[in-house]
């Protein structure tokens, strides 16, 4: 379902230990980023009833049912670079995204597209 690299979850754990938390990461979406729909990602603190739980190399991640057709087969990596370091989403549903990483836009779901900066 979902798929994170060593990278990522290497960087997920390190978050969660500075955080002193053991909640799993909720992946999800909002409407919202140049391409009309942005990724969330937090620590989820609470479940829902409609959540899906999976696991992938230990770290467990949580979605909501709403965004779980959109983020079907997602892979997470998290790479450094002179700009510093950030989460890449690999997102096969995205018909469309910015050159930012971080928005984007499916054929089921356009969003309303706003400026990045």
């Amino acid at each position: 379902m979902i798929v994170l690299t060593e990278a990522a979850v290497s960087r997920v754990r390190s978050l969660q230990n500075q955080k002193s938390t053991t909640a799993p990461l909720r992946l999800g979406i909002k409407k919202g980023g140049c391409s009309g729909l942005s990724y969330v990602m937090e620590f989820a603190d609470q479940l829902q009833a409609t959540d899906h739980e999976y696991e992938c190399s230990g770290v467990n991640i949580v979605i909501g049912e709403e965004d779980l057709g959109q983020l079907k087969g997602l892979e997470l990596d998290y790479t450094e670079d002179l700009m510093g370091g950030g989460f890449r989403f690999r997102n096969p549903n995205a018909s469309k995204s910015c050159s930012c990483g971080t928005s984007f836009a499916t054929p089921k779901e356009v969003g309303e597209p706003v400026s990045c900066s």
